[in-house]
């Protein structure tokens, strides 16, 4: 099967990239894939065995879940990468290039939803993110 594949550039350096990415203050902000949601709340124990959890909502109330999961690497600065209860996995690179911030991510898909549905919603949230770190500049 193929995996979910996105990435952004950010005129932001690492270090506020990475700050926005990893800690809950922020993460409430900009993870969400379309204005009528949002994270009403995020955990992040950012080390190998450390867990995280990001509560999900719909704005009118319809719909929630948690997306939680498991650190099984963590390179400041550079790379994480985890896994989810389902034994999905993520891989996250922050790679500094030309004064700008390059994050990608290579993500196993889940199996309800087409590949594609997916891969949109991957990367709106993602997109989400550049728009959010370009205002903590």
């Amino acid at each position: 099967m193929s995996k979910i594949n996105i990435e952004t550039r950010i005129q932001a350096p690492i270090e506020l990239v990475w700050t926005c990415w990893t800690s809950p203050e922020h993460i409430v902000n900009w993870n969400h894939a379309s204005d009528d949601w949002h994270t009403t709340k995020a955990e992040n124990d950012l080390r190998v065995g450390g867990k995280f959890l990001s509560r999900m909502e719909a704005k009118d109330g319809s719909f929630g879940f948690d997306f939680e999961g498991i650190y099984d690497r963590v390179e400041q600065h550079a790379h994480i990468a985890y896994h989810l209860e389902d034994a999905r996995t993520i891989e996250v690179d922050f790679i500094e290039y030309g004064g700008m911030t390059v994050v990608r991510e290579l993500a196993d898909p889940e199996t309800e939803n087409p590949l594609e549905m997916q891969v949109a919603g991957w990367q709106a949230i993602l997109n989400n993110f550049a728009a959010y770190v370009l205002k903590q500049k």
